[in-house]
């Protein structure tokens, strides 16, 4: 059982938990509250610990390696100029989309108040004023900024300092960029060891919401899971729109070249195993091998157009749950973020991933994390569609970039 099912079971768990408690044993509410949500906040200060090495290292790998991509030739630069359009272009989408359809469902008082953290929120980009935003994101000390929590700021100095480490020397760069892939590492064996417990720390999550919210609480978590199909819907079917502009490629030859790769996706949860399904759609769509060969494993290792998507979309929700909307100024930080950090975290798995990448986002809007061990936990749902959509992603930068090659598109042949 992955650990995504064994936290979604943790998830009902709690949930019935506290929603019994509540039912049947009101007067025993907030002693039984008391009692176990210190569990679920251990359980995710363990996973939030690791977040500001993490975030660091991978950026310093993801940004080393898109530099030594670009180097290999001209087809992989255009590769990269793709990721980045699409990866912002969904950002952008999330970023317009997420409150227009949340203002359709009124927010629950009750909710908000279960949600609401005891923790202040994070300081930096979400100070009082738009200068003060501003300001914060070239911060004085950056080892101050982390400690305090302000992760943007952190995020673009160790950008730039990444970029810089890129102009070097193999013979200097190459030491940083191992120790980073090492700390990288660790810091992702670590997460999977706090996962491990993942189900009893899901369930200490929910079970304060439950017992104070009632069924409100579960019907935020089926308004995520919507929101976010919904998105990735969406952003499938403009990758199809795409496709098909300006009449270069016919999208229905092109929906039925790629229909069992996507099947695969849907089946695996996974780019990586869906691969050699792509090739042979790449194939059958005609694409050179000499494009298709280059831009797809590329894309599986840098390339998820789902992911700023969600990052974005998490921070929307978040605000709508307390009630509010986030400001145009953090929205724009929270684009940029989302972007730089998905093209870092493509290798890491689902769960780390998603704590890695979407908790410093949440975290640079001033929200509160701690509802994020449950929006990780109903994760099964929407990841079936993220990977389709990742894969068809995939297949449209291929065929974006076969075209700007002025490559011609062959006839499609038997598989």
């Amino acid at each position: 059982m992955t650990d995504t099912r064994r936290m979604f079971l943790g998830l009902l768990a709690g949930g019935g938990a506290g929603l019994a408690v509540a039912r049947l044993a009101p007067t025993a509410t907030e002693p039984v509250v008391a009692a176990v949500a210190p569990l679920g906040t251990l359980w995710l200060n363990a996973l939030q610990m690791t977040v500001v090495p993490l975030v660091a290292s991978l950026l310093v790998v993801g940004v080393a390696q898109a530099a030594d991509i670009a180097a290999t030739g001209r087809i992989a630069r255009r590769s990269l100029a793709w990721m980045l359009a699409l990866s912002t272009g969904a950002a952008l989408l999330a970023a317009v989309l997420t409150p227009r359809l949340l203002a359709l469902l009124p927010a629950s008082a009750a909710l908000t108040a279960a949600l609401d953290s005891a923790a202040a929120p994070v300081t930096g980009v979400a100070a009082a004023t738009p200068a003060d935003r501003l300001t914060a994101l070239v911060p004085a000390n950056v080892v101050a900024a982390a400690a305090s929590g302000a992760i943007a700021p952190l995020v673009l100095f160790t950008l730039v300092f990444s970029l810089a480490l890129a102009t070097l020397e193999p013979a200097r760069r190459d030491p940083v960029v191992a120790l980073a892939h090492t700390v990288a590492d660790a810091m992702t064996r670590i997460v999977g060891w706090v996962l491990l417990i993942g189900p009893v720390g899901v369930g200490a999550l929910i079970l304060p919401v439950a017992a104070r919210a009632g069924a409100a609480a579960l019907g935020a978590l089926v308004v995520y899971v919507l929101l976010l199909v919904g998105l990735y819907l969406t952003i499938t079917a403009l990758l199809y729109a795409l496709v098909g502009l300006g009449g270069r490629e016919p999208v229905a030859r092109f929906a039925a070249a790629i229909l069992p790769a996507q099947a695969v996706a849907a089946g695996t949860q996974s780019s990586l195993a869906s691969l050699p399904a792509m090739l042979a759609a790449a194939r059958r769509l005609g694409y050179p091998a000499a494009t298709s060969g280059i831009v797809l494993p590329l894309a599986v290792s840098l390339f998820r157009i789902t992911s700023p998507a969600q990052y974005v979309a998490v921070a929307g929700f978040l605000a709508w749950v307390d009630g509010g909307e986030l400001a145009l100024d953090t929205v724009a930080v929270a684009v940029m973020m989302a972007v730089v950090i998905s093209l870092g975290s493509v290798g890491l798995p689902g769960q780390a991933s998603f704590m890695g990448t979407v908790l410093p986002v949440v975290q640079a809007c001033g929200l509160p994390v701690e509802p994020l061990g449950l929006l990780l936990a109903v994760d099964l749902v929407p990841d079936v569609f993220a990977t389709v959509g990742n894969v068809t992603g995939d297949l449209v930068l291929t065929s974006q970039v076969a075209q700007s090659e002025r490559t011609p598109i062959m006839e499609a042949r038997a598989p």
